[in-house]
């Protein structure tokens, strides 16, 4: 479950100045969202997936169900509202690939619109914390039925943390996992979110690679960045999320995973938008095997 925002995406040379009108290079507009971005990374890769998000009965929403539908992904738990679908700008600079985002939301997902009975059940549930009830709800049902649960969340914004002991596979941006913890460095800040989450937690950094922390083993791993040609970050975070998630699909340790997640991300790198770079299965395989660069 997670928000379903339609991208408008906007490529610069440079971001506009307060007041400035500018003109863009080119222009690519397609489906987005943390989780539903995953959810097409998995089906990809073989998987059967789910979505439950809230979506408007208006031309994005439309679009937005029409591109799950195309990617496998079963949008039958979509709920349809008659509100405004969200919609997210963003301007990406060329010469970066970096990329800064504007989110228009004015439609959730309520607790009572999810009835537990009529969902199938699943290996992983995975959330981004956009509707606190209704993740509390899913979380919890996750744990009394066995599923994996797994969160996302990339940057400060509404307070996640009572999820927290819910988790079992944690994965977060830096963005999110230094302020919460008041600390920059990755180790500091993966003891203090322990504390709080009983799972194994990574915490990604971009081409400064990922941190992990194995509660089982208790053990750390890193995984250096691997090194393409950037054309568009967006989704990156999106993508490490669905090489990771396969990764534990297939059983493999946590070294693996974070491998698998940061090859994934970096192929998404290479292509504009965030879901046009999302690798199958046979192309993440075959990246690895190139023996590709990092940049450790």
């Amino acid at each position: 479950m997670g928000i379903a925002p339609f991208d408008l995406l906007f490529y610069v040379n440079q971001y506009p100045q307060a007041g400035q009108k500018i003109d863009a290079d080119d222009f690519y507009m397609q489906g987005g969202g943390p989780v539903p971005n995953v959810l097409i990374g998995l089906s990809r890769m073989g998987y059967k997936t789910a979505l439950i998000t809230a979506m408007g009965d208006d031309l994005f929403g439309r679009m937005g169900i029409e591109e799950l539908k195309k990617e496998g992904v079963d949008y039958s738990f979509v709920i349809v509202k008659n509100k405004p679908s969200l919609l997210a700008t963003g301007w990406i600079e060329n010469k970066t690939g970096q990329r800064t985002m504007v989110l228009s939301r004015k439609i959730f997902v309520n607790p009572s619109d999810i009835i537990l009975s009529k969902l199938p059940l699943p290996k992983i549930i995975h959330l981004d914390g956009r509707d606190i009830p209704a993740t509390m709800k899913l979380a919890r049902w996750g744990k009394r039925i066995g599923a994996s649960v797994s969160f996302d969340i990339g940057s400060m914004r509404n307070d996640v943390a009572e999820v927290f002991p819910f988790v079992d596979h944690l994965v977060v941006a830096e963005n999110y996992a230094f302020p919460f913890t008041h600390t920059k460095i990755a180790k500091k800040a993966i003891k203090k979110l322990s504390t709080i989450c009983p799972g194994t937690i990574v915490i990604t950094e971009g081409i400064k690679g990922s941190t992990g922390w194995d509660n089982k083993k208790h053990k750390f791993f890193f995984q250096p960045a691997f090194k393409v040609k950037d054309i568009d970050t967006t989704g990156a975070g999106d993508c490490y999320h669905t090489g990771y998630l396969y990764g534990l699909l297939k059983g493999y340790n946590l070294a693996k995973r974070m491998e698998l997640g940061s090859a994934a991300a970096a192929l998404k790198c290479t292509q504009p938008g965030a879901r046009s770079g999302i690798p199958t299965e046979r192309e993440l395989l075959r990246f690895l095997k190139s023996n590709p660069q990092t940049y450790k």
